[in-house]
């Protein structure tokens, strides 16, 4: 059987609505399910092309895939061997697709060759955990190392910079803010959250422009607000805070996050977070809390005016996943799925798709309105990818 070829088989267990929490939750079901054949490997990071035609899965078989978010079509492989570690942060720029790895390369593949189009070298010893696009030219390449970041000018590939005395441990996030192109932030598991202006020679003593303390291990970070202005931040403890970027002070401290997560709906205990998905439009944010059973919220986060609260969840996934969640992929349609509202002309072909999520049960699901189809089925494939016999050490965390 080719790789594009599919299985279909009726699972009435996958198509099942998940229960009514709360009588604000949103019903979907799911409707796609691809089983990615690893093993006890499992699904690190899905991220979407921007016209959302394609989405990368890096998989813990240091390798990434390619598939149709639409049709859960397989549709192309990367990184095959050129990794020999895990892959940390995947990132589309046009058809080039970027990764870094513990492996200490940055590399960038042609998604329509699917070949190695450049690599870049971090140094002996050297692991690379996220990396970002900015600078006033939009020439700058920022990743964070091992208590380093590193710039280079992607023009021409040459390092131009590194930063080593801001963070003591491994920088796990760095971000260029959007709308202000120089501006560069970067955490790290030392709980330092550190803010830079790139413009000119870039050194430690002149560039570094403020420094926030999390107190603990941070995992992800989010720039959001109508101009950039706030940020979230998820630590390995699984607690949330909301930060003033601009005033470098804390609107909100969650410290208890799992516990009023937990409290705001009727499944199970919430075990983790995975993610924070912000909306401009309705300027809300959303935490995505999961369980080990892999049930997964969209819980609305409050924090105006000294007040604090996690609400009970917009929606809720349940049934896909039966182990703990790693990525989400919400789609560009998905508030319109939420709110119940018609689509735009050009995103007919996502309409009612929710979104998509990987697990470490290597499936990938796709969530659909459980008014938007009448599909009935699980689309499950077998040979869409390859078993690698070797079995590799889960990790709960990126990097750790």
């Amino acid at each position: 059987m080719d790789a594009t070829d599919m299985d279909v088989e009726v699972n009435e267990q996958h198509n099942r609505i998940i229960p009514d929490t709360s009588s604000s939750s949103k019903r979907f079901a799911l409707k796609n399910s691809i089983q990615t054949n690893f093993g006890d490997d499992y699904v690190f990071q899905i991220v979407p092309k921007e016209d959302w035609t394609t989405m990368a899965v890096s998989l813990s078989s240091n390798s990434v895939k390619l598939y149709s978010p639409v049709t859960g079509q397989f549709v192309g492989e990367c990184c095959r061997g050129q990794h020999s570690d895990s892959i940390n942060h995947i990132l589309f720029s046009g058809n080039i697709l970027h990764s870094c790895s513990s492996d200490g390369t940055l590399r960038a593949w042609d998604t329509r060759s699917y070949q190695q189009v450049s690599c870049l070298n971090a140094g002996p010893s050297q692991e690379i955990f996220s990396f970002s696009f900015g600078g006033s030219g939009d020439n700058l390449l920022a990743a964070g190392c091992k208590s380093q970041i590193l710039f280079w000018d992607w023009r021409n590939k040459k390092q131009v910079a590194c930063l080593e005395e801001s963070h003591m441990d491994d920088v796990t996030q760095v971000h260029f803010v959007p709308n202000e192109k120089n501006k560069l932030i970067s955490a790290s598991i030392d709980g330092l959250i550190c803010t830079y202006d790139t413009s000119g020679e870039i050194n430690d003593d002149d560039h570094l422009e403020s420094v926030i303390n999390v107190g603990t291990s941070i995992g992800k970070v989010g720039l959001f607000g109508g101009t950039y202005e706030k940020l979230w931040c998820l630590t390995h403890i699984e607690t949330l805070s909301i930060w003033d970027l601009k005033e470098s002070r804390v609107d909100a401290n969650f410290e208890d996050a799992r516990s009023l997560a937990s409290n705001s709906w009727s499944l199970d205990h919430v075990d983790y977070f995975v993610d924070c998905h912000y909306s401009a439009v309705d300027e809300r944010l959303w935490v995505i809390g999961g369980t080990n059973g892999g049930s997964l919220g969209y819980f609305p986060v409050g924090y105006a005016e000294g007040m604090r609260s996690i609400l009970s969840p917009e929606a809720v996934l349940h049934g896909g996943h039966g182990v703990v969640v790693r990525s989400v992929l919400p789609s560009p349609t998905m508030r319109s799925v939420m709110n119940n509202k018609k689509q735009n002309q050009n995103q007919n072909q996502t309409e009612g798709i929710f979104g998509w999520t990987g697990g470490e049960d290597g499936r990938l699901c796709c969530w659909l309105s459980d008014n938007s189809s009448d599909i009935n089925q699980s689309w499950i494939s077998t040979s869409l990818v390859e078993k690698h016999p070797k079995n590799r050490k889960k990790k709960r965390h990126q990097p750790y």
